[in-house]
């Protein structure tokens, strides 16, 4: 164990504390059954890490019954929303109880007038997209998981995605928050005043925080007018440099694009039967580009944009004319995914960023890493905040494989940080990159930060074991 980790002895769950939480949750909301338990053992980081007890709370109440048992009884807590974190934030490294948020997955209200939204964690992003778009309103953070992942976990992991280059992040739409403290305490943060400075900002300290300082029991989440129109274009370039060149043009044109989505000649070459020969003929890297706003507006930036692209050196441009055209250009974007997986079943999914000026070098870094350790990467992300996923393709029954894919993760770290860039865009740190943290921010800082965990949380139960106090328990 490294020797800043605080060594907090837990205690397996004893019969009385499992006791207490059936009386608690009521006894068909909780289970401690092997095959209950198994199913909330993984996240998308694929490591297993069983719980001693999985728990489905209503409220906070429950919730914050639950905590301070733990507290007299002394085992972790570790919050869960959609268990669709690359990280390993939502594992019981320590064992525990699982507290998920299946239960407390209602949208509260929608305020139209205010332009905001009371949300339970449990909603599933997606849905509150729809909900608030009927309503003429717009959710901007937008993650690929958002059919599926929670804005509860969403919160916790600061989660981006493609919209965040002109929108920016979760954090930038929380306005307030219910929070159970690591000490039981039910507390609320933030305003649902637009304009609130009282007080330190305990919101924007609990965004991101990955559940390790209290569990988010409510979110007041800011919307946005709809936009009226969105257009679409897919642009082909010969290489990165030249794609890149067009990225840092497109955002020195006062056009702030919706997205601006990038994939190099590895990701091209994974979906290439999505994509017209005509557009992929030549092409390394592709760009696809969105505007919104009113029609007019739209269609202008679209065309100034397209000007820029072929100004830039692109091979082709491919504007969208209808809305079947768009989610056909979308499907290129979203089916990398399951095409990577085509190749080795397991990827290693690192989302670092960088200035997006960096790309290029990034780029070629990475395919001299790939060759050093004889990896696979696929890379494609978000261009506009210089956000890039690489993912390093490994079959996991191949354990020489799996360790340079290892040693490709920690060099790729490195290259990052040489760059001015930061180990995780979108995922947090979890377990993950825990024992990568030094990389980028000093002692003096993980000082500090370990200084307000224990501070808030000094029994250590709250989601133990991640970012700065990973212990390097194996799972």
């Amino acid at each position: 164990m490294p020797d800043h980790v605080i060594d907090t002895q837990y205690k397996p769950l004893s019969k009385s504390a499992r006791d207490q939480i059936r009386r608690i949750v009521g006894p068909d909301h909780c289970s401690d059954s092997s095959e209950d338990l198994v199913l909330y053992a993984y996240d998308a980081m694929n490591r297993r890490f069983p719980p001693e007890m999985v728990a489905h709370p209503e409220n906070a109440r429950q919730v914050s019954a639950i905590v301070k048992l733990a507290n007299r009884e002394m085992f972790p807590v570790i919050p869960r929303g959609g268990g669709t974190g690359f990280t390993g934030g939502s594992l019981a490294v320590e064992g525990g109880v699982v507290l998920t948020t299946s239960r407390m997955n209602r949208i509260v209200e929608v305020d139209p007038d205010n332009m905001s939204a009371w949300v339970e964690p449990g909603v599933i992003n997606g849905d509150l997209q729809k909900a608030v778009l009927e309503k003429d309103l717009f959710f901007p953070p937008d993650p690929s998981s958002m059919d599926f992942s929670t804005i509860g976990g969403n919160v916790a992991e600061n989660a981006g995605g493609p919209r965040a280059v002109k929108y920016g992040v979760t954090r930038d739409y929380v306005m307030a928050l219910e929070v159970v403290m690591p000490d039981g305490r039910i507390v609320r943060t933030g305003s649902e005043a637009i304009k609130s400075v009282t007080g330190y900002d305990l919101t924007r300290l609990l965004v991101g925080s990955e559940g390790t300082l209290g569990f988010i029991t409510k979110i007041l989440v800011r919307l946005l007018p709809r936009p009226e129109a969105v257009v679409t274009l897919l642009t082909a370039f010969p290489d990165v440099s030249t794609a890149s060149r067009a990225v840092a043009r497109i955002m020195a044109s006062r056009i702030i694009p919706s997205t601006l989505e990038f994939m190099d000649r590895s990701a091209i070459d994974c979906v290439k039967g999505s994509i017209s020969e005509e557009l992929s003929k030549g092409a390394s890297a592709l760009l696809l580009v969105e505007v919104d706003g009113d029609e007019l507006g739209a269609g202008r930036q679209a065309e100034r944009l397209t000007e820029v692209c072929k100004r830039s050196g692109a091979l082709y441009v491919k504007r969208a004319q209808t809305p079947e055209e768009r989610e056909g250009l979308w499907k290129v974007r979203r089916s990398l995914s399951p095409a990577i997986m085509k190749i080795r079943p397991l990827k290693i999914n690192e989302d670092v960023s960088v200035p997006r000026m960096k790309i290029p070098e990034l780029i070629i870094g990475i395919e001299e890493i790939a060759r050093q350790h004889d990896v696979m990467v696929v890379n494609f992300g978000h261009a506009g905040d210089g956000n890039v996923h690489v993912n390093i393709l490994v079959d996991p029954d191949d354990k020489d494989e799996r360790k340079r894919a290892e040693e490709a993760v920690k060099d790729l770290f490195q290259l990052t940080v040489d760059l001015g860039g930061s180990l995780t865009g979108e995922h947090g740190i979890g377990i993950a990159k825990a024992p990568y943290l030094g990389m980028e921010i000093d002692d003096n800082l993980i000082h500090v930060m370990r200084t307000i965990k224990r501070a808030l949380d000094p029994n250590n139960v709250m989601n133990p074991s991640k970012t700065f106090d990973y212990r390097g328990n194996s799972g």
